[in-house]
């Protein structure tokens, strides 16, 4: 299977992840925690998953908001899928552009120190977002963006799957949103001990790392409700 695309072992349409309304700011905790419950679920054991193992279909109401991305050098990776919300936030087609185009200045040395700790630990990543009003009539916004590892299909921690909810606007676009808070939770392995958790390397406070609860809005064995797109890509 294309590490680039999501098929399904029946029809082999992509799946494209643009499908769907983004997620309300509202339901934020919750669908991540239905992101990272998913992810966990597809583990073998403590491996982290491959990327052909994802299944669009079993993310659905996240599909506007989700993303892959694939590491292109230590600290840095770039869109290789991205849903709708993701494409209105910068106000152009994304794929292909690297994940701290989301990011301020300020912060995409932290973003930075994020993806090596994700990819080299591995380890799963939070940032919270914060906008701030531009006094121009852009109001202020906030985000959450969780970025999960997986294997390329040569075995390799390479990818991330990732979802980015905001409160941002539409129109708000092109926005680049300041670092507040930034946790790594590292991903226990068969072996060996596991790596100490603790927040990106920053100035600041470094609060008590998020634990997600595997929700129960997905799970295995559900009957897929997403209709499959076609796609050129």
């Amino acid at each position: 299977m294309s590490d680039d695309s999501c098929k399904t072992p029946d029809h082999g349409n992509v799946l494209g992840f643009r499908s769907g309304a983004a997620v309300a700011p509202t339901g934020r905790d919750s669908a991540l925690s239905a992101l990272v419950g998913y992810w966990a679920g597809m583990c073998d054991g403590a491996q982290v998953p491959r990327r052909s193992d994802v299944d669009p279909r079993r993310i659905g109401a996240l599909l506007s908001n989700a993303f892959i991305a694939e590491r292109i050098a230590p600290g840095h990776a770039r869109l290789r899928i991205a849903g709708m919300h993701l494409t209105e936030l910068m106000g152009m087609e994304v794929r292909g552009l690297p994940l701290s185009a989301f990011i301020a200045p300020a912060g995409r040395d932290r973003l930075a120190d994020g993806l090596v700790r994700l990819f080299d630990q591995p380890a799963t990543l939070r940032l919270d977002l914060v906008l701030r009003g531009d006094g121009r009539g852009r109001a202020a916004a906030t985000g959450t963006m969780v970025l999960l590892p997986l294997r390329s299909d040569m075995g390799d921690v390479s990818r991330a799957l990732g979802c980015l909810i905001t409160t941002a606007p539409p129109g708000a676009a092109p926005v680049r949103f300041d670092i507040r808070d930034c946790k790594a939770t590292p991903v226990l392995r068969d072996t060996g001990p596991p790596p100490a958790a603790g927040p990106c390397p920053a100035r600041g406070r470094a609060d008590a790392l998020l634990r997600y609860d595997a929700a129960p809005g997905i799970r295995s064995g559900e009957r897929p409700y997403l209709r499959l797109v076609k796609s050129d890509t």
